[in-house]
């Protein structure tokens, strides 16, 4: 069995894996807030499990077993985020902390009844999807909103992060996923945005708020 400490290293590994499917000591050790030779110590393990190649002063290289691993948590705790939202009513901006509990459960079967209550959706309510049973998960192609220009017509789709007190800010300017926005506006000084809603109201955010906001064209 996966322990707690191990599944919230996967999880990270999940999330700063880069493009070539590699990660560092370093970053790991500043994203968990924990001391490198304890990370070391760990992923010594990990790559005992085949879950990485350890290389003494190289990049970590993540197995396909080792993504599969990773995967299966954020699977665990997005479906819980979903279950949260769409059969408890929970806000969007209070699911991170309880779904940080949940996903520690080990039972397949709870998890298999909660995704087919949901009717096994894709994405979890902050628009980003949610990988399957064996760990696969949808590739999307997505830009942060600071990256528009004027005029682009865009698809608000996702976030980059899920703390509540971001979310709770989006919720103050109705922004809703799936809902269609047009840049008509980008201040020189800042890079603040001027949007146009679907609703036809204008909204201004700062550069800081559009580098957390993924949209689709």
């Amino acid at each position: 069995m996966i322990s707690l400490t191990e599944e919230n290293y996967l999880k990270a590994i999940f999330h700063l894996r880069n493009d070539d499917n590699t990660v560092t000591v370093n970053e790991l050790s500043k994203f968990l807030n924990v001391k490198m030779p304890s990370v070391n110590n760990m992923m010594k393990k990990f790559a005992q499990k085949n879950w990485i190649i350890y290389e003494t002063y190289k990049p970590l290289r993540i197995t396909e077993e080792g993504n599969k691993q990773a995967a299966l948590i954020v699977r665990k705790h997005r479906l819980t985020e979903m279950f949260l939202v769409e059969k408890m009513n929970f806000g969007w901006e209070n699911v991170h902390e309880i779904a940080e509990q949940l996903e520690h459960v080990h039972s397949d079967i709870f998890f298999d009844k909660m995704d087919e209550i949901l009717q096994y959706p894709k994405f979890d309510p902050h628009g980003e999807p949610i990988p399957d049973k064996e760990g696969n998960i949808i590739a999307l192609d997505l830009q942060k909103l600071s990256s528009c220009k004027i005029g682009d017509p865009v698809i608000f789709s996702s976030v980059t992060v899920s703390d509540d007190e971001f979310l709770s800010y989006l919720n103050s300017k109705e922004l809703e996923l799936g809902k269609k926005l047009q840049i008509m506006e980008i201040e020189k000084y800042d890079q603040s945005m001027s949007i146009l809603k679907e609703d036809g109201n204008k909204i201004t955010l700062s550069k800081m708020v559009c580098d957390k906001i993924l949209v689709k064209r």
